[in-house]
């Protein structure tokens, strides 16, 4: 089979998630009506927000004939995941430099990639924050000549319109609910949001400051756009941290829903709409779909 043909045929696997809806105490006292889009049922390894990311720059990276793939990630990495599972099916070598030790190679996450197949480069954090550094990725390139750079969570403009093809599987809704880590998703969802429909993104990390400006640069007419919002105030203390006490607010959660959780992203973001829903945040008669954005195979790091 060819990489188009494969290609081809992952994009036929992955074209539909269910719509779920889902009952709770809370959300009956509140009168407000939930569904849960299931991206995580997309695909068992290339799942959720990844897919819909990658798809289209793996589909340029085909036809520009790349030597291969070249990406950036935490030991933990569901990108890192889900792009060396892609590069496995469609013939495409892959590399991720990898922000910590060596001894995290042996974690399922990266256990996983290097499996199918993923060349791992760990560097040290200060230069991983060089990441986005022309001069830095130049030098890069020429040590990885031919390879498609795509940047930390897939993150780039060709993204976007992966993204905004969610909107043809929703009916209708007064806000979208979804959790943000590098702005990706919101800002594809955002080029094609329709009228009426609000956009609340639950901060996955510590994005004070920065993570709205990436969203914006991502998608510049965000900047002029009243429909979104963000909550930065449940990030639980950064980026893949959550006490003990809310890991099993969420496994209750999870469990309440009939819906698989995990503390880093989606069950981080589900728990914030659950306290706002408590706080009143959203009007009695709401109807309000959840995105789940995947990434349960880091629920096996013990994260």
């Amino acid at each position: 089979m060819s990489s188009f043909h494969a290609w081809q045929r992952l994009y036929r696997q992955t074209n539909r998630s269910p719509l779920q809806q889902v009952c709770h105490p809370l959300l009956e006292r509140h009168r407000i009506s939930l569904h849960i889009k299931r991206d995580d049922l997309l695909h068992p390894y290339i799942s959720g927000n990844k897919w819909r990311k990658l798809k289209y720059v793996l589909r340029q990276a085909l036809t520009e004939q790349a030597r291969g793939l070249l990406s950036f990630g935490g030991a933990y990495s569901n990108h890192l995941h889900a792009l060396a599972a892609a590069g496995r099916r469609l013939g495409l070598p892959t590399v991720g430099l990898v922000r910590g030790e060596p001894h995290s190679a042996t974690n399922p996450t990266l256990s996983d990639a290097r499996r199918w197949g993923m060349t791992l480069e760990f560097v040290e954090r200060s230069e991983y924050r060089c990441r986005q550094d022309p001069g830095w990725l130049a030098a890069l390139a020429d040590r990885h000549p031919g390879y498609r750079l795509i940047p930390e969570g897939g993150s780039e403009p060709l993204a976007l319109p992966g993204v905004a093809e969610l909107w043809r599987e929703l009916p209708v809704a007064d806000e979208l609910i979804l959790p943000v880590a590098s702005g990706g998703t919101l800002a594809g969802l955002l080029s094609a949001r329709p009228a009426g429909v609000r956009l609340t993104g639950y901060a996955v990390l510590k994005g004070h400051g920065w993570l709205a400006a990436t969203v914006q640069q991502l998608h510049p007419p965000a900047a002029g756009d009243d429909g979104w919002r963000l909550q930065l105030d449940h990030h639980g203390g950064g980026y893949a941290k959550c006490s003990s006490e809310d890991r099993g607010r969420i496994v209750r959660l999870a469990s309440a829903l009939a819906v698989p959780l995990e503390p880093v992203y989606s069950g981080k973001a589900m728990l914030g709409l659950f306290r706002d829903i408590e706080a009143g945040m959203y009007p009695a008669g709401s109807r309000l779909i959840f995105l789940h954005t995947g990434g349960l195979q880091g629920a096996r790091d013990g994260l």
